[in-house]
């Protein structure tokens, strides 16, 4: 009952329609390839802290798994603005002053031989009469 010419995107009496087949292959692939995309940018900020090697890393990538998990984005800007801010790096200066300060601390001098000499120290031998004199203010 249907005239030999009709156009390409209507079903043929045999019921496959190939214009719906094509278009639900196109729709899994889009839906697959925005999937992907949205990852791949709500990773974005991770990403940027770990090729950089930044210290805040581990902050980053929790702000980024709060963001997945509570659909607020505020916390994925936050994840991206630490990513792109270099905090300094105060920990490695403060612990090498530490070490400093403990190795002085654990070499103190008359340690080494075991004798600490107490009391006063003795008068030079070159002027033996120096310790005696009185000092007068005039």
């Amino acid at each position: 009952m249907a005239p030999h010419h009709l156009p390409f995107y209507l079903a043929p009496g045999n019921g496959t329609d190939t214009l719906m087949v094509v278009m639900g292959i196109f729709l899994i692939g889009t839906i697959l390839w925005v999937g992907t995309l949205y990852w791949r940018l709500h990773s974005l900020p991770e990403r940027m802290a770990h090729k950089s090697q930044k210290l805040q890393f581990e902050i980053v990538a929790v702000l980024g798994l709060i963001s997945l998990f509570t659909h607020l984005h505020i916390f994925w800007v936050a994840g991206l603005l630490l990513a792109l801010i270099d905090i300094p790096d105060f920990g490695t200066p403060l612990r090498s002053i530490a070490d400093s300060v403990e190795k002085i601390a654990d070499s103190t001098p008359g340690q080494d031989d075991g004798s600490i000499e107490t009391g006063p120290a003795p008068a030079p031998a070159d002027a033996p009469d120096a310790a005696k004199k009185e000092r007068t203010h005039a």
